[in-house]
């Protein structure tokens, strides 16, 4: 299988294996493997990118939890808290996927309910993050 090289500046030791036609990759907090799509491809990157350049705990690191939202179940990709407290919020597209302001809304509608206090869109190529002061959005550039 053919995976694009992403926009981090380190290089990851993701394991990957196939089965038939199939290929999965290993997620570390939930020591599962999980099959290989191109946004499983780009949240295992932030996984690895929190756990080993960040050094964050697996355990501050928590993957596609449920979130109710107006009455509907949505699922975010990524929360990486400190002390319990959700501090960022990732949403992971597809590399295929151009980001648009919809994909902003959108995070900004999970984050209503989440309350961190940055949010990161990606699709691995590319990357907006925004820190939540004063009740509104302020975006900034940073590498990865």
């Amino acid at each position: 299988m053919q995976v694009p090289k992403l926009n981090f500046e380190n290089d990851f030791d993701l394991q990957i294996k196939q089965d038939k036609d199939t290929f999965f990759i290993y997620d570390l907090v939930r020591k599962i493997w999980l099959v290989l799509t191109p946004e499983e491809w780009v949240r295992q990157h932030w996984l690895h990118y929190f756990r080993f350049v960040k050094k964050k705990n697996l355990s501050s690191l928590i993957l596609e939890k449920k979130l109710e939202l107006n009455g509907t179940t949505k699922r975010i990709d990524l929360l990486v808290t400190e002390k319990t407290k959700p501090k960022i919020l990732v949403e992971c597209k597809a590399p295929s996927i151009v980001l648009k302001e919809s994909h902003f809304e959108q995070i900004a509608r999970y984050n209503s309910i989440i309350g961190a206090e940055q949010i990161i869109i990606s699709n691995g190529l590319q990357h907006i993050f925004a820190d939540f002061k004063e009740a509104q959005y302020h975006f900034r550039t940073i590498k990865v």
